[in-house]
């Protein structure tokens, strides 16, 4: 039975008119009352919910026992990205709605959108087309609060800091061995180095700070890490925020701060809930990037979702190189989750990019650049086989791609023993889904694969980075600045070399240099910075030229957003 729908903007047959917006046709579909999803398809009582307004809620896990996984996971990664896009959340919605149109009671996982990129250059994080994520405005501007919660209790901390170091400093940090910054949730480079307490005695310390994005808070990793409220505030206590000069570590515990953290963070540790454009459950919640943090959703939503539905799709932020490496070598690793199967998403035109094609050639028809650009996809499908994993490589269909181009693809995947799919969601929902469903439903049908991980704990730090570097990305070597090494060795005189890594480079290449495109080999992954997070449970190695607060472009987003006549959003996309 199909779901009812407000079909002003949407024709009979699903397919988005010509230059629809995703906004507009977000708008084009009346959600259900977020109760009745929730009481639908989660099985979920009216006092189990925290409404916020009609299409908007949180889980209220006081109030419900999600120990007892009962639904497979499902992990959607990607090819390396390219300003083409290659729809890895619009993927994740698709699939939703596809296998719940086969009778499979399914969710999507997903992260929160930060506005730096919602008002810079990515836009929103709704899915796209007929696979979206509604409300669309909510879910890209402020939604329920959990990043201003994250914002504010960082920034706590960090008021809490210098004021004790203006009290007399008992616990005698080092002013200039503070390594707790700033955060905010927009991007602004001007902001990336500062010096703060000018002014005086009664202004506090002049020292060194800085601010980074809110996704880049180590309080959002921990949120996304932590089992429960309990977990959450041990978490929080063990965050280091500096050192003495004796070179010991001083925690947010000891400062007395990880109380009023918690409270703060206590509502922002339940998941949210939305819904589809054809109703269908969708948890979000949390929001760290996979370029710069561990990029997954939080775990108390995956194990949400596992509780309530029998299969769960989760995504993982940029290419399987970063997002899904990080899902399982951080997340799977900390919490014992494993996936069920995997889906990788590629489309034609990314392939063209890879290849060399500039952008405005995109439609042009192009096998000879699709080849090209195939050694991309090989090497993100042998990514994912090291883990143990066989990742079904689904393509993302435009209209311009033709059968031909498909082709090449369908001989990538037959070399790598793979099987590849194509998918029409964007376009036309769950019915252009439907070939993507089944080959997954096959997958889950199937025995559960044994995850390997790509390291053991006992493996020294830089073992461990020199083995993420020449396996996923194809580096011949690592280099580490002056700092880096001797940051390198603190952490482990710390005792922290048991950590998993995290590797914060580009997202648009293997390499550290966004412009090399395809599969390079034999290249430097230089290690400029290493930041110990002792309450999320993994160390970052800054490499290259990566920021953890973006610029925004020359044409930022934020410029073709504003309020129509009658007051409603438009240019958000």
């Amino acid at each position: 039975m199909k779901n009812e729908m407000n079909i002003a903007l949407i024709p009979p047959d699903n397919i988005p008119p010509p230059g629809a917006t995703d906004l507009e046709i977000a708008r084009a579909v009346t959600p259900k009352p977020v109760i009745e999803i929730a009481a639908e398809r989660l099985g979920l009582l009216p006092h189990q919910l925290i409404p916020y307004g009609h299409y908007k809620a949180k889980v209220d896990l006081m109030q419900l026992d999600v120990s007892q996984p009962r639904g497979k996971l499902v992990l959607v990664t990607a090819m390396t990205p390219t300003p083409a896009g290659e729809g890895k959340t619009t993927t994740s919605i698709g699939l939703c709605d596809g296998l719940n149109a086969l009778g499979i009671n399914t969710s999507v996982c997903l992260r929160e959108p930060s506005l730096g990129p919602c008002f810079g250059m990515k836009g929103g994080a709704a899915g796209g087309g007929r696979a979206q994520a509604i409300p669309m405005e909510d879910l890209n501007l402020h939604f329920n609060g959990d990043f201003h919660a994250v914002t504010v209790a960082h920034n706590l901390l960090v008021s809490l800091i210098d004021n004790h170091l203006h009290w007399g400093n008992e616990l005698a940090l080092d002013p200039r061995q503070i390594s707790w910054r700033r955060v905010m949730d927009l991007n602004e480079r001007a902001l990336r180095n500062i010096v703060c307490g000018l002014g005086g005695t009664a202004h506090g310390i002049p020292r060194e700070s800085g601010f980074d994005i809110t996704v880049a808070s180590e309080i959002m990793a921990v949120l996304c890490l932590a089992e429960d409220l309990h977990d959450l505030q041990l978490r929080l206590s063990a965050m280091v925020i500096g050192r003495r000069r004796d070179g010991s570590v001083v925690t947010a515990g000891e400062l007395g701060a990880d109380g009023a953290l918690t409270v703060l963070l206590k509502d922002a540790m339940m998941p949210n809930l939305i819904q589809s454009l054809e109703h269908n459950p969708v948890l979000v919640h949390g929001g760290p990037f996979a370029n710069i943090a561990h990029g997954c959703s939080s775990l108390m939503a995956t194990r949400t979702a596992l509780a309530l539905t029998d299969v769960v799709i989760t995504e993982a932020g940029f290419g399987a190189d970063l997002g899904a490496e990080k899902f399982l070598d951080i997340k799977c690793r900390l919490s014992g989750l494993a996936p069920d199967a995997v889906v990788l998403v590629c489309t034609i035109r990314a392939l063209k990019m890879q290849g060399g094609i500039a952008k405005a050639d995109l439609a042009l028809p192009d096998v000879v650049a699709v080849e090209a650009g195939s050694v991309n996809l090989l090497r993100h499908i042998r990514n994912v086989q090291q883990f143990g994993l066989t990742p079904l490589v689904v393509v993302n269909r435009f209209p311009t791609d033709s059968d031909e181009e498909l082709a090449v693809i369908q001989r990538c995947g037959l070399a790598s023993g793979v099987r590849v799919v194509s998918a029409e969601h964007w376009a036309r929902g769950s019915d252009g889904a439907q070939a993507l469903a089944l080959a997954v439903q096959e997958q889950l049908s199937a025995p559960k694969p044994e995850l390997t991980l790509l390291y053991p704990d006992e493996m020294p730090l830089d073992e461990k980075i020199y083995t993420v570097a020449t396996r996923m990305y194809g580096a011949g070597e690592v280099q580490y600045s002056s700092a880096a090494y001797r940051q390198l060795e603190e952490i482990h005189q710390l005792g922290f070399g048991h950590l998993p890594v995290c590797i914060a480079k580009t997202p648009y290449s293997f390499s550290s240099e966004p412009a090399i495109l395809g599969a390079p080999v034999n290249h430097t992954l230089p290690v400029r910075e290493l930041r110990l997070m002792a309450g999320a449970g993994f160390v970052v190695a800054v490499c290259g030229d990566i920021m953890t607060m973006p610029g925004l472009p020359r044409h930022p987003a934020a410029l073709n957003i504003r309020l129509d006549e009658r007051g409603e959003i438009i240019g958000l996309c």
